[in-house]
């Protein structure tokens, strides 16, 4: 399969599963905080994403099950595909107001589908991806990622005004109907039955040495930033911002930031190596988090601190980092998997990342309100520090990256190969 067709496939693949996440990460907190809800309750909704950290209890089943002839990936994508945009036609006829518990069992609902279907895909790229395509291949992924999730969320908190609620979802599942037609028309090549994977071959990654340190370094790379993501809308939503205005900030300025620090992020990839961009990109984003204490600090004292204009500036170095970081953990995780269980390897490590996701947005709302929405952040932006020092020294030992990737056909060297 051709390099270009590859990608294009990924993007539309990627993009999909961000399209419900948008919402449910950024126009559902806004949604919330406007029908009164406290922020511990809007940090809490972030358990609505557990099947993501989950996933791995069924990713062996879509590793070793499928329809050879359909494609064996294709065969998961697919309908759940169809099942996501039944779920959206669905989710149009309520009304949040007086239904709410009925909305967010929908995005319950959105987030075991994505997921789900997250672990063929992941699987389908470990495969399709080469090695040296990897760092372009996960810029694509987290940019794709990103549009959908500016389709889901940004764009759509603009249109709320006009449409209201109700009619993002019908807008949300036509989006996806078209972006579902690149899998549709691919075909997959047959999976052969000596290539499905045994349980044997799925537990063996948590014994491979090395894996419990890997999975540590995940949890606090993406532990600390989350703080700060999950109370940043309703810190907007506070300092007086509009739908509109949050929408255009955090959406729009912040996709594009995003989106320029995830192309960037293959280069940084490829430029300085596996480990060393990893790390650089750990400090940079604790930063990053970090900015928005400067608003919440000076929102009274110094008004201008608190403008529309520099929240444009906070908000695009937040973004920026976080895409950095995003793509050298993924690229790595890539490279930890094996080929014949790449679904379920990267699944696993994926669902510790959205458990680390999922604990500080779950927190969030309990430490700001404790600290402040200023100590809030200056707590993400410390853990994150932490989690780049911590990387710096765990990464630095040869006999760990040796180790960890055995049998992957990858290296991680600390120079321009890795």
């Amino acid at each position: 399969m051709r390099k270009a067709s590859k990608f294009t496939l990924l993007t539309s693949l990627y993009m999909s599963q961000g399209l419900p996440y948008g919402f449910f990460g950024q126009a559902l907190p806004v949604m919330l905080r406007q029908l009164g809800v406290s922020l511990a309750n809007i940090g809490l909704t972030s358990l609505l994403a557990l099947p993501w950290a989950l996933k791995f209890l069924w990713a062996p089943l879509v590793d070793r099950f499928g329809w050879k002839r359909f494609g064996h990936r294709r065969s998961w994508i697919v309908p759940i595909q169809a099942l996501s945009v039944v779920t959206l036609l669905a989710m149009g006829f309520l009304d949040p107001a007086r239904q709410l518990q009925w909305v967010l069992g929908g995005i319950l609902l959105m987030n075991l589908y994505a997921a789900t279907q997250d672990i063929a895909t992941d699987g389908l790229a470990v495969t399709l991806l080469t090695h040296d395509e990897r760092g372009l291949g996960n810029s694509i992924q987290v940019s794709a990622y990103r549009v959908g999730m500016v389709i889901g969320g940004g764009f759509l908190l603009i249109l709320v005004d006009s449409l209201g609620w109700v009619s993002l979802f019908w807008v949300l599942a036509g989006i996806l109907v078209l972006a579902s037609l690149p899998i549709v028309l691919y075909r997959e090549p047959e999976y052969e039955d000596k290539d499905r994977p045994s349980l044997r071959d799925f537990v063996e990654l948590l014994k491979r040495p090395g894996i419990g340190q890997w999975f540590v370094l995940l949890l606090l790379y993406k532990s600390g930033d989350n703080l700060t993501t999950g109370m940043l809308n309703p810190f907007l939503v506070d300092l007086g911002l509009t739908t509109g205005q949050i929408g255009s900030l955090v959406g729009i300025v912040g996709f594009c930031a995003g989106l320029v620090g995830a192309l960037a992020g293959g280069w940084w990839v490829i430029k300085l190596g596996r480990v060393r961009a990893l790390v650089s990109a750990g400090v940079l984003q604790a930063f990053g988090v970090m900015g928005y204490a400067v608003p919440a600090l000076a929102a009274k004292s110094v008004p201008a601190l608190a403008s529309l204009p520099a929240l444009y500036g906070y908000c695009v170095l937040e973004h920026f980092t976080g895409s950095l970081v995003t793509v050298a953990a993924f690229t790595m995780m890539m490279d930890v998997c094996r080929t014949r269980t790449a679904g379920s390897d990267y699944t696993f490590q994926a669902s510790v990342v959205v458990v680390a996701q999922l604990g500080g947005r779950a927190v969030s709302g309990y430490t700001a309100e404790a600290l402040g929405y200023a100590g809030n952040f200056l707590l993400s932006g410390g853990l994150s520090l932490f989690a780049a020092a911590v990387g710096a020294l765990v990464l630095s030992n040869t006999t760990f990256r040796t180790r960890l990737l055995e049998g992957t056909g990858s290296t991680w060297e600390r120079g321009v190969a890795g």
